[in-house]
């Protein structure tokens, strides 16, 4: 995908499968992180707080991915695992089929914002 200057042109130019994953990422994630500022960093649509990126996410070929601070995976290392889902030292990657549960997505989110307040 080419460089976009906000969510909604990213999400428009992702493969048509992935459009309502990310459209659902940002949904939650505007509602859980209601005081950031969305913008677009390394190409990815994100939520920033006093300038820190606190939570991102992308469209790639054949999956998708959440991005958080590295602290809010570890938090949530055992419950990632437990929904079957893989992930790396910030990130979690998923398909449309097997979505990241909401709920994870919420204490991810919020567990981000901390570890970047801190």
């Amino acid at each position: 995908m080419t460089a976009t200057a906000d969510h909604d042109a990213y999400i428009a130019a992702a493969p048509e499968p992935f459009q309502p994953a990310l459209r659902r990422l940002r949904a939650l994630l505007s509602r859980t992180l209601s005081e950031a500022d969305e913008i677009v960093a390394y190409n990815m649509p994100g939520f920033s707080i006093d300038g820190s990126v606190v939570a991102s996410y992308a469209a790639f070929s054949k999956q998708c991915g959440l991005y958080v601070l590295p602290g809010a995976i570890s938090e949530h290392a055992e419950e990632i695992a437990a929904a079957g889902l893989k992930a790396t030292k910030t990130g979690i990657t998923f398909s449309p089929n097997k979505p990241i549960p909401d709920d994870l997505v919420e204490r991810l989110a919020r567990a981000s914002r901390q570890d970047a307040e801190a």
